[in-house]
């Protein structure tokens, strides 16, 4: 069925709440918690980033992310219909996050590419250091390659995000938890289990590491990036929302968690700069693979569930952008999925370029890199208070509580609190973040 043009009585939906929970998991888990949470850990200085990461997002980042649930629940239509139906600013707002997205997963298309092209050298038994994979132009091949299937899948509609999800989801949690027992192994457990567990009480004085942990928080829970919205706005009726987000940030936050605790064992036994950005995960495995007894298989099973939970978060980045066109412009399902496309080919050029002999840098630092600092943590905060922020201000309290599905009012009563008063936090803390320099 396509999930375009369609009333709410008769618009596509997730099979079950389950079908959410591992779709909606699928989305958020992939490079957010395997590849962008380590490198946020190692370039923030380890456990006090985590004691910050986790704070903010069990007392901001989950309510909000209810909120956005219930509000694509409740229009059940794009982002920018969502917003537009709170307020006559809303659909401004909208496109906005619509933008953050087209970003957000123009860079991530490309790092999706990377996982491709070392989970094909591992089936040829060829993994190659990052640097002598980005010495050609692979990056630019297998981001091109990506985007088309990619397309191809997302012609399907839900259906196919759903059935994706449902086998890659506990293929890709049983082979991370695999590879942690593996990394308990190693010389560099205790270096790392001290660099993930310790830290000076004074570094949760940087608003910076606070800025870096929200910005984390949001980005692990896809918040204000327009993915909550339009998968909830697929939810079935019966879909108790607080249960349901429960779940799946509870296993958002187990992967990444475990996404250290796999890399940085390794980390330290090679000697490895555990602040190295955003290549870490793919300048660490590679060395470990090949160190290991059986490495040439764990390499094949690993890199291609790395694949597999990058290109879920893709699909449903690409996902918000479709809807928003084909609602918008009244596009048919494959117009709208050609045009995204072919928007993301042209934008994520640059970020591929940026990891290629070109050696695309903006900023003293890569294309790519630029675009993570910039929208991954930037703007994706700025978007998760402002989405906030007009739901709560705009929204009748009953409606929510009506969209979560949940009888008792403790978690509305608790995201009013949080939505409301986050502009004003926000405010505040940019002030603090002044005065501090």
């Amino acid at each position: 069925m396509s999930d375009q043009h369609l009333t709410p009585e008769t618009r596509a939906q997730w099979s079950s709440e389950p079908a959410f929970v591992f779709s909606m998991a699928a989305a958020a888990v992939g490079l957010g918690n395997l590849w962008r949470f380590p490198y946020m850990v190692g370039e923030n200085g380890g456990g006090a980033f985590i004691l910050a990461y986790l704070l903010a997002l069990v007392v901001v980042a989950l309510p909000v992310m209810m909120l956005e649930v219930a509000a694509g629940r409740l229009r059940q239509g794009s982002v920018v219909t969502t917003y537009r139906g709170v307020t006559r600013f809303g659909a401004a707002y909208g496109w906005m996050v619509v933008l953050l997205t087209v970003i957000i997963t123009s860079y991530y298309l490309v790092i999706t590419g990377w996982t491709l092209g070392y989970a094909v050298d591992a089936f040829r038994l060829n993994v190659a250091e990052f640097d002598e994979f980005t010495a050609g132009y692979n990056s630019v091949w297998y981001f091109f390659a990506v985007t088309v299937l990619a397309g191809l899948v997302l012609l399907k509609g839900v259906q196919a995000i759903e059935t994706l999800s449902k086998i890659l989801m506990p293929l890709l949690a049983l082979l991370i938890a695999g590879l942690v027992v593996v990394a308990m192994q190693m010389e560099g457990w205790a270096e790392a289990r001290e660099f993930m567990l310790t830290f000076d009480p004074a570094a949760l004085a940087n608003p910076g590491l606070w800025f870096f942990a929200f910005g984390q928080a949001f980005y692990t829970l896809a918040v204000g990036q327009g993915y909550l919205v339009t998968y909830g706005s697929y939810i079935p009726r019966k879909t108790h929302v607080p249960r349901a987000t429960l779940v799946v940030a509870g296993t958002e936050t187990t992967i990444a968690l475990l996404a250290g605790w796999m890399i940085f064992p390794f980390v330290f036994t090679y000697g490895m700069d555990p602040g190295a950005g955003s290549e870490l995960a793919f300048s660490t495995l590679p060395l470990v693979f090949q160190e290991m007894t059986g490495g040439a298989w764990l390499a094949m099973a690993f890199f291609f569930m790395f694949f597999a939970a990058a290109f879920s978060s893709c699909l449903a980045g690409l996902k918000v952008i479709i809807a928003a066109f084909a609602e918008q412009w009244r596009l048919s399902n494959p117009r709208a999925v050609g045009a995204t496309a072919a928007l993301m080919l042209a934008l994520g050029l640059p970020s591929a370029l940026s990891f290629s002999p070109v050696q695309l840098t903006i900023a003293g630092m890569p294309f790519l890199d630029f675009m993570d600092q910039f929208g991954g943590t930037n703007i994706v905060v700025a978007s998760g208070v402002i989405g906030a922020g007009l739901l709560c201000w705009v929204l009748p309290p009953h409606k929510v509580v009506y969209a979560l599905g949940a009888k008792s009012r403790w978690w509305s009563w608790r995201i009013f609190i949080v939505g409301r008063s986050l502009p004003f936090l926000a405010a505040a803390f940019l002030v603090w973040r002044l005065v501090a320099g």
